[in-house]
């Protein structure tokens, strides 16, 4: 089993970066592909990002390719997402999560075992 701690997010202004940090405890931490979805009031919940095992694939939901790289470390238990270029759409709660499965779809939730308290990222116009 893994927790999950999320941090970094705060507000900014469109066009700016905030980088966000997904702090994992346990020993089996490169045995989780992660993810990051966010969730805005009213909204159903949007896959962000993933990131395989070692790191060597990555992808991301369309409304964030080229501006979002999610990254990881494993030595650290961190995973990582640069947000440039910000957006007032970009605005909701962001969820790191972790999954042990081998097989499934990175983009539904429904494939996540372990999840994050989540953090709040504001963008003003």
């Amino acid at each position: 089993q893994v927790q999950l701690v999320e941090s970094g997010g705060g507000l900014v202004q469109a066009g700016g970066s905030l980088r966000l940090s997904c702090a994992a405890s346990g020993r089996t931490f490169s045995s989780y592909a992660m993810g990051w979805f966010r969730q805005t009031p009213g909204k159903e919940c949007e896959f962000v990002a993933f990131i395989t095992r070692g790191g060597g694939y990555t992808f991301y939901g369309d409304s964030v390719k080229g501006r979002f790289t999610i990254s990881r470390d494993n030595a650290k238990n961190t995973v990582l997402l640069q947000m440039n270029s910000l957006k007032p759409e970009d605005t909701a709660v962001y969820y790191c999560a972790a999954t042990g499965r081998n097989s499934g779809n990175y983009a539904y939730t429904a494939t996540y075992d372990y999840w994050g308290q989540g953090t709040q990222v504001t963008v003003s116009s």
